[in-house]
């Protein structure tokens, strides 16, 4: 989950390469932002400065200390796993006397043998990581080979785990070498220079083209070639691509967090993933669907997997793949798919939703099941990620960067995809009617505007939600797609507030939840239509007076026009009509900006939440 920045360019010394990792570091901090570190290749040497705690300590470290001009740079912002944040355990780490630098994302499972067995040698080991381990591994390494390419390779041959190693050595200070194992890399191409990075923003300020680095590979750059091997030497040619947004999608644009602009940007994500999905005939298309369509008319079973947020889209999904395509679908959290013995076969589709496409779990699971004959098709927002590489389709989001830990625009877009895979399957199966699909793409291309409204009238909930800053638990309630929803704007309030709340079925209230509603207890009500299921409606109707006659104080969301709901809500907020099965679209804006305002209002870190990191990618 750490964040990674490798810089190599012109053989005369600037202050460039330092320059350039620590923008990346900027752009990367909502990977790990437990402490940051740099090195930089000079000539008189390696140049270091690590702190612990957030970036802008880094910064003021360098302020206090100007490291020398150099020619190459690494960069870390890390996510704690072995070892506490502190200035010790911060990367880079140093070894060989100071003449080689390591920096790591992932974790190496077999470190404390390799440990061991270097303590047994007479090495002293100054932190409590498993990277230290592979420091000292590589400057044995490379006193024995004498090329820091070769020694990476002999070294990550004997590593266990998932990981993301650079490199700098004093004797080529024109080059960084970095390996990837089950975690993510990418190659940026500049001219004259050249870049890595654990994703296209540590570089996007400087170059758009970019390389995909792939499972057990190791890439050489200097400022005019890179080139990548794999595990036995052999030359590699990645694919390159072309990064579709700029870096002023990466920046907070006038608004003060990241969250509130990524609010505000989901109109525009939903517009974009809906963006050029229909041919000349009218027939939906998918981005990289290698999948036969003899195979997709053969699917008998789909499963969602996903964790957190995502996972959340799985439900929504299940709910509208169901109803039109008659397909059963289940959903699956993907850290515990692989170990229940899921049962599946080459009729099963195996759908994986992940905004960075490197999350770990979900990467191991999608790997079980093609094992097992599924086929896997991926919704994920990263081109050139691990999980779009090693998965047999492709559905890309289009929302863009997106900076908060705590997600929103992903969130709309991964919902959004899921309706047009649901409509693309119904279309190839024959379940529904050309005309009743392009009914149904007529709603969804009305939702950007639609969601606007919602996030245009954000005054009313942020006011709400700074009267609320004191409260300590808030329970959400919801039926059918309305559940996931309320799954979501509690999770959203834990990720954000750190205060207890929970998500439930509004129909599970009489057996056992409804024990936790006593005088005051806010709960927020996500209705139905009333022009779905009339009963449903009624239903939810019915859970707000159960609540409301113990004392709840009920914050409803309900669709302009339902006037139902008015004498059992304290406070209505209120959405545009939406047909039901879209209907999360909109309802669960004013949970996102209720979450954001609240912790504001508690002065919390909104982008930046305690013990998260943006991409979870250890298992």
């Amino acid at each position: 989950m750490c964040g990674i920045v490798g810089y190599v360019g012109a053989k005369v010394p600037s202050s460039r390469p330092l320059d350039v990792v620590m923008e990346g570091l900027g752009r990367l901090e909502y990977r790990g932002y437990d402490s940051a570190g740099v090195a930089v290749a000079t000539p008189e040497g390696l140049a270091s400065a690590k702190k612990a705690g957030k970036l802008t300590n880094l910064v003021g470290e360098l302020e206090q200390r100007n490291l020398p001009e150099g020619t190459a740079a690494i960069g870390h912002t890390r996510w704690a796993t072995h070892g506490a944040p502190t200035d010790v355990n911060a990367h880079p780490h140093l070894a060989g006397e100071g003449r080689i630098a390591v920096i790591h994302n992932g974790i190496i499972e077999n470190f404390h043998a390799l440990k061991n067995e270097l303590t047994a040698a007479g090495v002293t080991f100054v932190s409590e990581t498993d990277t230290e381990v592979v420091a000292h591994l590589l400057a044995r390494a490379y006193d024995d080979i004498g090329n820091l390419t070769e020694a990476m390779r002999s070294t990550v041959g004997r590593l266990e785990g998932a990981f993301t190693l650079l490199a700098l050595h004093v004797d080529s200070p024109g080059t960084v070498v970095a390996a990837r194992r089950n975690s993510p890399l990418v190659i940026g191409l500049g001219e004259g220079e050249n870049f890595l990075g654990s994703d296209v923003s540590a570089f996007i300020a400087s170059t758009r083209e970019a390389m995909e680095m792939g499972q057990d590979q190791i890439v050489t750059i200097t400022a005019d070639d890179v080139v990548v091997t794999d595990v036995d030497g052999g030359r590699v040619e990645p694919r390159r691509f072309t990064v579709d947004w700029d870096a002023d999608a990466a920046v907070k644009g006038g608004f003060a967090t990241f969250m509130e602009k990524e609010i505000h940007d989901q109109p525009q994500a939903v517009a974009d993933t809906l963006l050029g999905r229909v041919d000349a005939e009218g027939q939906l298309m998918l981005d990289e669907m290698r999948i036969p369509e003899s195979v997709m008319r053969s699917i008998d079973k789909i499963v969602v997997i996903a964790c957190g947020t995502a996972s959340y889209v799985g439900h929504v999904a299940k709910y509208a793949i169901e109803h039109w395509c008659r397909i059963p679908v289940e959903v699956e959290l993907a850290h515990e798919f692989r170990y229940r013995d899921p049962v599946v076969s080459e009729k099963t589709l195996v759908v994986a939703v992940s905004q960075s496409g490197e999350t770990m779990d979900t990467i191991m699971a999608i790997r079980h099941a093609r094992e097992q004959g599924a086929k896997v098709l991926a919704i994920v927002n990263t081109h050139g990620s691990t999980i779009a590489r090693e998965s047999d389709a492709v559905l890309y989001t289009h929302a863009g960067p997106e900076v908060a830990v705590a997600s929103t625009k992903a969130f709309l877009a991964q919902i959004t995809a899921c309706y047009l895979l649901g409509l693309y399957l119904a279309q190839l199966r024959g379940n529904k009617f050309p005309d009743e699909i392009r009914e149904t793409l007529e709603q969804l291309r009305q939702m950007p505007d639609k969601v606007k409204r919602v996030v245009d009238a954000e005054e009313q909930v942020q006011t709400i939600a700074a009267e609320m800053k004191d409260e300590r638990t808030v329970l959400f309630l919801g039926r059918h797609v309305g559940f996931p929803v309320a799954l979501e704007g509690a999770l959203k309030l834990k990720e954000l507030a750190y205060i207890h709340a929970e998500g439930f079925a509004a129909g599970e209230l009489k057996h056992g939840p409804i024990a936790l509603i006593e005088p005051g207890q806010p709960v927020f009500v996500i209705v139905p239509s009333p022009r779905g299921r009339d009963a449903l409606h009624a239903k939810v109707i019915s859970n707000i007076q159960e609540i409301r006659a113990r004392g709840a104080r009920t914050l409803v969301i309900a669709e302009d026009g339902d006037t139902d709901v008015e004498p059992f809500a304290d406070v209505v907020f209120r959405v545009p009509r939406t047909p039901t099965l879209l209907a999360p679209l909109v309802t669960v804006v004013p949970l996102q900006i209720f979450a954001a305002a609240l912790a504001t209002a508690k002065g919390l870190d909104v982008d930046q939440p305690r013990n998260l990191a943006k991409s979870v990618t250890v298992e």
